[in-house]
């Protein structure tokens, strides 16, 4: 965490940092979200350099099944041209996920698995 408090509305920075925001398209944040949690799911599932050291399959579930709502609640929203890369993204976290338990979840019920249907692995 930053020990600077954040900008209050109607600060200058703060008024900078809106009109930055709103330049931005929408595809383009939703992309941007999807990936900050692809990357974070790979920290949480132990698939960085790192390996297990910040390994965390709780966490890891959470992540991938955040990820797999906003695809699915998006798909629509953003081209084939984005969604495709992600959902392969988002299949291989997912069979990583189902590598990494010692007791895999049963077909449909891991992480995102509601949205997606059943991964095999």
């Amino acid at each position: 965490m930053s020990d600077t408090p954040p900008e209050s509305p109607g600060s200058p920075h703060f008024d900078e940092m809106t009109r930055d925001i709103a330049e931005v398209p929408a595809v383009e944040v939703i992309v941007t979200v999807a990936v900050n949690l692809m990357s974070a799911a790979a920290v949480k599932l132990g698939l960085t350099e790192e390996g297990d050291k910040y390994k965390d399959l709780d966490e890891a579930r959470k992540l991938v099944h955040a990820l797999a709502g906003l695809l699915d609640a998006s798909a629509t929203e953003i081209s084939s041209f984005h969604a495709a890369p992600l959902r392969d993204g988002l299949k291989s976290l997912q069979l990583a996920f189902r590598e990494a338990s010692v007791v895999p979840d049963e077909p449909g019920q891991g992480p995102g698995e509601k949205y997606t249907g059943p991964i095999y692995g």
